[in-house]
């Protein structure tokens, strides 16, 4: 067996385990599986795509749009990824305040709210095609030649950078939750929120920040497997499995076993491309998910949120 397969797992489970933390934070602190996590994926990589596109034409007008360095992209794509995750940010925020808000209020029960983000999910979903069509569409179309990395592994500066940004964003995510009065805030709202609110703590701010956390960190995950493959609307919810399967394999609630989790899942899918084909590699996210549940539903790592 080649040993490309790691390196390609890594590449594959970085960006798994970026929306994953996503996903576990959200479970954590607001106690419902968020099915719509998967299409804040889409819509973050789409709307980057659109301030790209508006942005791109300024900058080469200005003389600044070649790609930096070694990448395929230039100095367009991460200013239109800030401008990218801020509006999706804004975009949940509004979500949560039309609908998952109004639920917590009158005190619908936990399936009503699944259900309530399963039927969004579907929503988004559409509206996004409606806008964008079902047509892939690419972030950038400069090639590159995957370069030698040692141990017979080949990778693009991308993929690689895609793996350093996770590391970055996972240690400094890990930071705040563990060192910073936000952190704790977060994690006595997981524990009990009620107890939390007759402390003091902001439970509804707590909350807010927990989407603005989720829906940034979704938007990152989107662009980055935009970067690499191309752009679908039906992107995020062919990522869901897999980020669900990658967050309850890390332990709900944990940031590094999420990180963990995702990365198993891009090396399992990976080894099952070689071994048995492509056409299996749907099915590893859930035979890993049933095997977690079967053998320790409460997965890897405890908590750190």
């Amino acid at each position: 067996m080649s040993p490309q397969v790691l390196i390609d797992g890594l590449i594959a489970g970085a960006t798994i385990g970026l929306g994953a933390i996503g996903l576990t934070l959200t479970y954590s602190i607001l106690r419902f599986a968020n099915f719509t996590h998967g299409d804040f994926l889409a819509w973050g990589a789409y709307l980057t795509l659109t301030v790209s596109g508006f942005l791109g034409g300024l900058l080469a007008g200005l003389g600044i749009g070649e790609p930096i360095g070694p990448f395929s992209f230039g100095w367009g794509l991460p200013l239109s990824l800030l401008a990218g995750a801020g509006l999706t940010i804004v975009l949940t925020l509004i979500l949560d305040k039309i609908l998952f808000g109004q639920l917590r209020r009158r005190g619908a029960d936990t399936i009503i709210i699944v259900m309530a983000s399963f039927g969004a999910s579907m929503a988004l979903r559409s509206v996004l095609e409606f806008i964008y069509t079902a047509n892939p569409q690419y972030l950038t179309r400069e090639l590159q030649i995957a370069q030698p990395v040692g141990f017979g592994m080949r990778a693009t500066p991308d993929q690689l950078l895609t793996i350093a940004v996770t590391a970055l964003l996972v240690l400094a995510l890990h930071l705040v939750v563990t060192r910073s009065s936000t952190g704790r805030s977060m994690r006595a709202v997981s524990e009990n929120p009620s107890l939390a609110g007759v402390y003091g703590i902001d439970v509804q701010r707590v909350i807010r920040v927990t989407w603005v956390i989720g829906a940034g960190l979704a938007c990152v995950a989107g662009v980055m497997s935009g970067l690499l493959v191309q752009i679908r609307p039906y992107m995020g919810f062919d990522l869901l499995l897999p980020l669900f399967a990658a967050a309850i394999l890390g332990g709900v609630g944990s940031i590094p076993g999420a990180l963990l989790g995702g990365l198993i899942i891009g090396l399992a899918e990976a080894f099952t491309v070689q071994i048995v084909g492509a056409e299996w590699r749907a099915g590893v996210a859930f035979v890993v998910l049933v095997l977690v549940l079967i053998i320790r539903p409460t997965g890897l790592f405890g908590r750190t949120v």
